[in-house]
């Protein structure tokens, strides 16, 4: 049955999910068989969904990132690690609870893992404050950044935030300053870093856990200056309207593909049929390959090359020809 959370294009997959899902309590119920008749309305349903996701717009793939039932930090902290220990507080004002991280053991390796946190009820957003960290949660992650550099341990981030709390009291304590001091001592970082954006990378609150030697992404993640109805109210004065909020999307180059293409990625993480919110632990099992890989490959590098290869990376980028 269609929910709240059911996305507008997702609707014939759930119709026919739902027409699946009858036929087959009214077997159980009357003790019938029926998979032979089952059976090709279940191949419809995957090829259904790989025929939506393959064609999605960079709109729809904004209200996919931004679905509530994605996997968040945590979610990936518990399918893809072990051994988590949540580390707390910037040592200066408080715990950011938008911000989580902590060691934890990749494939036996220990790491430390940083990201973004955000809520699926009401009560959760309000204490994650929707995922949208203050400079203390900056100021915590950088903290855990240096901490894991001093015992020479990996640093695994994980973007998925509409961008860094704008309110009066984030503004007293410094969120610019928390932003590019984080965009600075990143960039030097003597351990390796691979960043993935999970769900909606937005602006300098994303970019703040963004500076890395791979940038990994989720296929159906978007990764953006601004928010798309941030933009079409600025560049058109109408923030709202589907129409002006598909053209933005379309022209910031959000998706994982367009970023891809400009080089500002790495790689893309393949989700399965459905986009990530269909199923954790499949979505959860590639990114785990997609890290284990990453990081065998930075082992190779000594310190200072790391950190020359980083620099080069993003000096690399926006070059263009007249």
């Amino acid at each position: 049955m269609a929910t709240a959370t059911t996305l507008e294009f997702e609707k014939p997959i759930v119709e026919l999910q739902n027409q699946i899902d009858e036929l087959k309590k009214m077997a159980e119920k009357q003790q019938l068989t029926v998979g032979d008749e089952i059976a090709p309305l279940e191949k419809r349903l995957a090829d259904l969904r790989v025929e939506i996701y393959r064609n999605l717009s960079p709109l729809q793939r904004v209200l996919v990132a931004r679905h509530k039932d994605r996997p968040f930090t945590l979610d990936y902290v518990r399918l893809s690690f072990t051994d988590f220990i949540e580390l707390h507080g910037d040592r200066a004002f408080r715990d950011d609870a938008a911000i989580v991280g902590g060691w934890a053991r990749l494939d036996g390796e220990t790491v430390m893992i940083i990201g973004q946190q955000r809520g699926r009820d009401t009560k959760e957003n309000l204490r994650r404050n929707f995922g949208m960290p203050h400079p203390e949660g900056y100021r915590k992650a950088l903290r855990l950044m240096k901490l894991a550099e001093k015992f020479q341990v990996p640093v695994l981030t994980f973007i998925d935030t509409p961008g860094a709390w704008a309110g009066l009291g984030a503004e007293e304590r410094g969120q610019s300053e928390a932003i590019a001091r984080n965009l600075l001592e990143m960039s030097q970082l003597q351990v390796p870093v691979i960043a993935t954006v999970i769900g909606e990378g937005g602006s300098g609150g994303a970019l703040a856990l963004g500076v890395a030697d791979r940038v990994l992404m989720m296929e159906n993640a978007v990764y953006s200056v601004i928010t798309i109805e941030g933009c079409a109210a600025i560049l058109w004065k109408d923030g709202k309207s589907p129409a002006m909020k598909e053209r933005a999307a379309s022209a910031l180059r959000i998706t994982a593909q367009d970023l891809y293409e400009l080089r500002v990625i790495d790689e893309i993480v393949p989700e399965p049929p459905g986009g990530a919110h269909a199923n954790h632990d499949e979505t959860a099992h590639g990114l785990q390959q997609a890290l284990m890989r990453n990081l065998e490959e930075l082992r190779k590098y000594k310190p200072d090359k790391l950190v020359r290869r980083r620099r080069e990376k993003y000096l690399r980028m926006g070059q263009y020809a007249e």
